[in-house]
């Protein structure tokens, strides 16, 4: 492979449709497209600062690299990507693509990972609101993220060993596993099909309404008031409940229900552990 060490790159599409080629130590600086097209390429121990610039790119490694801000939209319709140890800032990155892993990482970055098919998150640290928006195939592990209104419209995730704090997370998803995280924010999992939480801590208000076939296994709810509203649910819940509000079918375990709002005669069964 071809190797450039050492050189700043602007103006628009400087390195278009390259391939077979290691970039290391590199500046890309203002301007558009820099790496568009990009085939078989190594982008290691950089820095990038202008708009798109790997956009319908395949077979991408990106090590040690910082992305500014003005790097914007700067991974779309770019196929089996990697980035490692790097930190990234500028907002809408990875969109439209499809393979994409990130391991080590730091992301202060809006909008991002939105319609992407096949995602792996491994100790990463993610910050900026709308995450993953209609991604699917999705794999995570020791993520620690602040963000609202993230996995929206997710199909097929499975979470491990995170620590999740958003508004409206998991809405409209479908087949979503989350195991041994911590979950904070107003209004968990609404509107949900298959949402299943095993060994987590979920504390906020109004968690868990409206969703069909919602599985918790051992899970702690902390100030959890006017949960499970018109859901259909089967929890197993190793704390009080602060408050239950018209649940629609199931059987609701726990240590107890301080209050419980039952306005429809609901059918669910209860009972003490």
């Amino acid at each position: 492979m071809k190797k450039i060490s050492n050189q700043k790159f602007e103006g628009e599409r400087p390195l278009f449709n390259q391939s077979d080629l290691v970039l290391d130590q590199i500046e890309i600086g203002a301007g558009e497209s820099s790496l568009k097209r990009a085939v078989n390429v190594e982008v290691l121990n950089s820095y990038a600062n202008g708009k798109y610039p790997l956009w319908m790119s395949k077979n991408v490694l990106v090590k040690n690299t910082t992305f500014g801000t003005d790097a914007r939209a700067s991974v779309w319709y770019t196929s089996d990507v990697t980035f490692e140890d790097s930190k990234i800032i500028g907002p809408k990155i990875f969109r439209d693509g499809s393979n994409v892993t990130v391991r080590r990482s730091e992301l202060d970055a809006l909008h991002s990972f939105w319609d992407v098919d096949g995602i792996v998150i491994e100790d990463v640290k993610l910050t900026g609101e709308y995450q993953f928006l209609h991604s699917k195939n999705i794999e995570v592990d020791r993520l620690t993220m602040d963000g609202n209104y993230s996995f929206q419209h997710t199909k097929n995730v499975v979470v491990r060993n995170s620590k999740l704090h958003a508004k409206d997370l998991f809405w409209n998803t479908e087949d979503v596993t989350v195991y041994d995280s911590e979950i904070s924010g107003e209004y968990l999992g609404w509107y949900s099909k298959n949402l299943k939480l095993v060994n987590c801590k979920i504390t906020g208000t109004q968690p868990l309404c409206y969703a069909e076939n919602l599985v918790l296994e051992n899970c702690e709810m902390i100030d959890c008031d006017l949960s499970f509203e018109e859901s259909d649910v089967d929890a197993t819940v190793v704390s009080e409940i602060m408050s239950v509000k018209n649940p629609q079918s199931g059987v609701i375990r726990s240590k107890g229900i301080v209050t419980l709002i039952d306005e429809f005669d609901t059918k669910v069964k209860f009972e003490t552990i």
